[in-house]
């Protein structure tokens, strides 16, 4: 009987369970609770002391969506899992979706392509550890695609009304009512109450999202899901399938053409980096093996030469007379980065860049045709006008070409606020070179501080000192100061940028986002590259001579302007590229994966640890950040930003590409990580290039020419050390250049101001003469002082190379721009067959249409469906 009795209590258990099972259904769907209708877009919001005031618009904003045509369905706060957050579920029917698609001009499919993909590639087997399944990366079939047109559903290929237009579209519909429509009350005017932007920014709803497919780490339970953020996940999210191509076209299908374009570039401008990192080791490795014939540091090292060689104090007071031999292990660092390569390299980066530019653009248009954007223009972006326009403009003019009164914004107002934009600029621009003169005064007053404690016997750091010249020190710390300075800067930079364009007040969002892009990189521009652009033309530029020293604020301020090593100031700045590049990538990284992960780590845990049918799709996704209109420019932003470090000053360290392909091949998979787990569901917008920042990029390459040739002019010491080599070392042989380019100084004349305040100088006191880094006439002679024949030798072959390097390596960029076009031929063919075959399946619609309105008048003409639906298309058009 005891056993008769357990098995009843535990059938009665099973039956309580599935009872309660179908009382409480899965909650971690993507449909309505009928299991029919998709929810499109979710609004949430919580009752707070301002309950009755915002009530009240979401009462209007709710009635006025449900006039639109749209769907609603709340869960009340007792449903959910804080017990204080209602859930707005949004559906668009089909009337909806087919009257937005027309006026938005969304093309469909209406046949499938019959258009191969391409052509066996030789040896492609090669690329299959590398390759995703095909479902993964064609997700869909090909199709021939149009406008859709509401009054020819018949011409397009619709099976099923619910699944035609797939859930990306449906969201960007959805949110083009939200954006529009207006939450004041019926007979009344208010404009600038319009908008779900304006209601997030009043507190009325706390997000607006539209939904993740499934939980990223499972598929979907409902088989009618697609669950793609799982593929997303499982084959492009992980940092292990970091050697596998990226699903581009599930990548576009899921969140939208903008989003997928920003991956394609990241991954070919990561693809393009190989070879350049695999040509900066080569060109690095050239100096390592060619360590053992640098005769320069030679004789720097050597006690007999460069022991014997009194260098001239660098600073006033507190810098001592020093022995040339001292600086020995930097000027073997500095021939590992400035040697006979990399004059190469330099050369080669410049063609490089060309390179990159010019496939990008086959890369992009094939893209562009893949992913049906062929004919869509900006202008299309242009006629939507922003509601912050909208709602700010009260003045009305008659647009020429749509022929209806628009918003416009006066000519008098437009000035006014580009001239407060412009002279913010200014101010900001301003305040980071006033940052980095003030770095500048740092390094002049702090090397006088290294060079006293680094070179004082007394001192027991002879060993530090050995490693470590005052020169290095003061680059070290000048750098990290720096560094910090600019992230600092940083955190105000993009507030004022954001500032500066929504005063501007923008017409389009593609307007407001290429002013933001331009005031930003200009901002990031100046902050970063500042201070390498210092050490590279102008540190040791201005020095002057023993005698006649030049300073920073003038003599009073005792500040004396830098020199350079011996061996050339390129050791400094890279120095100076490595801290700040190295730093930037590091803490990008910082940011966008750890402080993330451990931000989201408790809801993330939360998610995981319910039980579906107690935790929705739509609070899981709520807890998620959410994706602002300007996540990509950030992301944009830091890899140009990038771009710049290995262009402007790669002759200067030859590994940069290298460490920005580690970068960004963990870069690639941080993103993917972001987006599919951290991120709540973007919002799909269409794009078919990479938009402002092309020109952007198309400037940094013209500049990076004239940047390396300077650099390797003026920062390098190989122009020096070849016209000593051809023109007046003895037998083609630098033994003695080192001797060669330092000038002679007689002791005596140096003043008292300039004078090491201890007389302990460390060296015999028969010795009357120091050295200084010059090519001038030694004492005692009738031109004392002056600049030699040698000084102007060389500043002669300095601009030679100059012009023949942009030249060359100009006339190779525009010769290779000239021969790879900007559409391959495979492309444009493509492209004018679908054209052919679109236009004739129109003709052959519109003539069967044609033939059956003939037919059809000989019958009695049915009722007209335009009476019918006249109300329903009223209200849709005041949310157009």
């Amino acid at each position: 009987m005891s056993m008769v009795r357990k098995a009843l209590s535990v059938i009665l258990c099973l039956l309580f369970l599935l009872q309660t099972d179908k009382l409480q259904p899965n909650k971690d769907t993507v449909f309505f609770r009928d299991g029919v209708r998709r929810i499109d877009f979710v609004l949430s919001y919580v009752d707070d002391k301002d309950g009755e005031k915002k009530q009240e618009r979401r009462r209007e904003f709710e009635a006025n969506l449900e006039k639109a045509g749209l769907e609603l369905e709340t869960d009340d706060k007792s449903d959910s899992k804080d017990q204080k957050t209602y859930f707005l579920k949004i559906h668009a029917p089909w009337e909806v979706l087919a009257t937005y698609a027309d006026v938005l001009k969304i093309k469909v499919p209406f046949k499938e392509s019959d258009i191969p993909h391409g052509q066996d590639v030789p040896l492609e087997w090669l690329s299959h550890p590398f390759r995703l399944p095909e479902h993964i990366m064609r997700p869909q079939p090909d199709y021939f695609t149009y406008p859709f047109d509401k009054t020819k559903t018949d011409f397009f290929l619709i099976t099923d009304k619910d699944t035609f237009f797939p859930p990306s579209t449906r969201n960007r519909i959805v949110f083009y009512i939200l954006a529009r429509c207006p939450y004041y009350k019926e007979g009344r005017k208010d404009k600038d109450k319009t908008g779900i932007k304006r209601l997030l920014s009043n507190g009325t709803y706390t997000a607006a999202f539209p939904l993740h497919d499934c939980r990223y780490w499972k598929r979907a339970r409902n088989a009618e899901c697609e669950s793609e953020r799982y593929n997303l996940y499982n084959h492009w999210a992980r940092f292990l399938c970091f050697y596998k191509e990226q699903p581009l076209n599930l990548i576009r299908k899921y969140y939208g053409e903008k989003i997928g374009i920003y991956f394609a570039w990241l991954g070919f401008y990561t693809e393009m980096l190989f070879f350049a990192a695999v040509m900066g080791v080569i060109c690095f490795t050239y100096g390592v093996l060619s360590y053992d014939d640098n005769i320069s540091s030679k004789e720097i090292c050597d006690a007999d030469i460069g022991g014997s060689i009194v260098m001239c104090p660098l600073c006033d007071k507190k810098c001592p007379f020093w022995r040339l031999n001292s600086t020995c292990l930097s000027s073997w660092q500095s021939h590992l980065f400035d040697n006979e390569g990399t004059i190469f390299f330099a050369i080669f980066m410049g063609i490089w860049v060309t390179l990159f530019l010019e496939f990008w653009k086959r890369r992009q248009a094939r893209l562009e045709y893949e992913w049906d954007l062929v004919d869509f223009e900006e202008e299309q972006q242009q006629l939507q006008i922003r509601p912050e326009f909208e709602i700010r403009c009260t003045n009305r003019r008659l647009n020429k070409i749509t022929q209806e009164m628009e918003p416009y914004l006066p000519v008098t107002s437009k000035c006014a606020r580009f001239c407060l934009s412009a002279a913010t600029v200014i101010f900001w621009i301003s305040l980071i070179l006033a940052c980095i003169i003030g770095v500048i005064a740092y390094r002049l007053a702090v090397y006088a501080a290294f060079a006293s404690i680094i070179k004082d016997p007394m001192r027991k750091i002879q060993v530090v000192g050995r490693f470590i010249t005052p020169q290095l020190a003061t680059s070290v710390t000048a750098s990290c100061i720096n560094f910090v300075i600019i992230m600092i800067l940083n955190f105000f930079y993009e507030r004022v940028a954001i500032w500066i364009t929504d005063m501007e007040i923008p017409k389009t969002h593609l307007e407001y986002e290429n002013r933001l892009t331009m005031k930003m990189f200009l901002f990031q521009f100046v902050n970063y590259y500042s201070s390498c652009f210092y050490v590279a033309f102008f540190k040791g530029k201005f020095v002057g001579h023993p005698g006649k020293y030049s300073y920073m604020f003038g003599k009073r301020s005792k500040l004396r302007n830098e020199e350079c090593d011996p061996g050339g100031c390129l050791i400094e700045l890279t120095t100076q590229l490595v801290i700040v590049m190295a730093g930037k990538q590091l803490w990008g990284n910082i940011q966008e994966a750890l402080l993330p992960l451990m931000r989201n780590w408790w809801s993330s845990r939360k998610g995981r640890h319910n039980p579906e049918n107690h935790y929705s799709r739509w609070e899981q996704d709520h807890v998620l950040q959410n994706f602002t209109q300007l996540g990509l420019f950030y992301e944009y932003l830091e890899m140009v930003v990038q771009f710049g470090f290995i262009t402007l000053f790669v002759a200067s360290f030859p590994l940069a590409p290298l460490l920005a392909l580690f970068n960004n091949i963990l870069e690639i998979r941080v993103d993917a990580w972001k987006f599919t787990t951290q991120f709540r569901r973007p919002v799909a917008s269409k794009a078919r290039n990479i938009g402002a920042w092309q020109e952007i990029l198309n400037a940094v390459a013209i500049l990076s020419v004239v940047t390396n040739a300077f650099i390797m002019a003026f920062t390098s010491d190989m122009i020096p050390r070849m016209v000593y080599l051809y023109a007046y070392g003895k037998g083609a042989s630098m033994r003695g250049y080192v001797n060669n380019s330092l000038s002679i100084y007689n002791i005596s004349r140096i003043s008292e101001e300039n004078m090491p305040d201890t007389q302990d100088y460390w060296f015999d006191n028969s010795t009357t003469t120091c050295r200084y880094r010059d090519y001038r006439y030694p004492p005692g002679h009738e031109r004392e002082y002056n600049h030699t024949m040698q000084f102007w030798h060389i500043l002669a072959a300095k601009m030679a190379f100059i012009i023949i390097m942009e030249h060359v390596v100009f006339v190779v960029k525009f010769f290779v721009a000239w021969m790879i076009p900007d559409v391959p031929s495979d492309v444009k063919a493509r492209i004018k067959r679908e054209r052919y075959l679109i236009q004739e399946y129109l003709h052959n619609y519109e003539v069967e249409r044609l033939k059956l309105q003939l037919s059809a008048s000989f019958m009695t003409e049915p009722p007209s469906e335009t009476s019918l639906v006249a109300d329903k298309h009223e209200v849709l058009s005041e949310c157009l």
